[in-house]
């Protein structure tokens, strides 16, 4: 009796791309990072020991590893100049970095997606009108863009978000509307025009899938951006306001003392530079393993 024919094991795409994960040791200790610094966002009314905002001033700018006796608080990283726990204000700090961060590129990456994928396949005019936006975007000033919408509406975590995703959905653009050139005169595409699909059809189905693997891969390299553009506007004041904790308001809040309360400054500062490293690491792996000519 002739033995049944088996196919090749083929792992499923999850487990094809832990295994490349834990391979890139890198991207694996930066997807770690990044994962506890998730956790502690969420999680950050259990973790963190003390009311973030509550002000003690006569306890204010003391070291790291400090006990007070008056109020039996132990700070592992210092108090700001209000008397305010450090550690604290930098896990809730963590909450605003991840929404602003995430929302802007989820936001700015479908703006840029659906025009580039437009642009790419529907060609003359509306190829020229996304375009020429890209080419204004581009030619306007992030700074002045920032500084002019936070003076006309105030600061804001959603006037933030919305100033990034003004700045980076033209990068989508741009990239997805070159792999959308390509990817519409592919045999599959004309193929399924030939076979009478619509248009919508064609775009939902044939081209937009073959289009979103640059997309993905900026979205993960621009979330470190954002961090450091977030973090930038709120250390000068324009960002989000000052009542809420972020990493750059409390690094702007401890430049004033770096020659006698070192850590207020430094400890966000390191907060910054972990999470960005962590999530360039990450973004460097998810390119190379979306990229077929090195999968090849």
């Amino acid at each position: 009796m002739a033995e049944a024919a088996t196919l090749p094991f083929r792992p499923s795409a999850f487990v094809e791309a832990w295994g490349s994960l834990r391979r890139h040791r890198g991207a694996l200790i930066g997807a770690v990072i990044l994962l506890a610094i998730m956790v502690m966002a969420l999680c950050a009314q259990w973790i963190a020991p003390y009311d973030p905002f509550a002000q003690i001033p006569w306890e204010g700018r003391r070291g790291p590893l400090t006990h007070f006796d008056g109020s039996g608080r132990f700070v592992l990283l210092g108090t700001d100049h209000l008397g305010r726990d450090l550690l604290s204000r930098i896990i809730y700090a963590s909450r605003v970095t991840l929404i602003v961060s995430f929302t802007a590129v989820v936001i700015s990456g479908f703006i840029g997606v659906v025009l580039g994928v437009a642009a790419g396949y529907y060609g003359r005019w509306v190829d020229a009108v996304c375009m020429r936006l890209v080419d204004i975007f581009l030619a306007f000033p992030f700074e002045l863009l920032a500084l002019s919408v936070v003076a006309v509406t105030g600061p804001s975590l959603p006037v933030v978000v919305a100033v990034m995703a003004l700045r980076i959905w033209v990068v989508y653009a741009r990239v997805v509307r070159g792999a959308t050139l390509a990817v519409k005169e592919q045999d599959y595409v004309q193929a399924a025009i030939a076979l009478g699909a619509s248009q919508l059809r064609v775009v939902l189905v044939h081209v937009l899938p073959n289009v979103l693997t640059p997309a993905i891969v900026i979205a993960t390299l621009y979330v470190g951006r954002v961090i450091l553009i977030e973090s930038a506007l709120s250390f000068l004041g324009i960002g989000v306001p000052a009542s809420t904790p972020t990493w750059g308001g409390i690094l702007g809040d401890g430049r004033s003392y770096l020659d006698t309360a070192w850590w207020i400054a430094f400890f966000p500062g390191l907060a910054i530079m972990i999470t960005v490293l962590s999530v360039n690491l990450l973004g460097d792996w998810v390119r190379d393993y979306l990229d077929p000519r090195i999968q090849a």
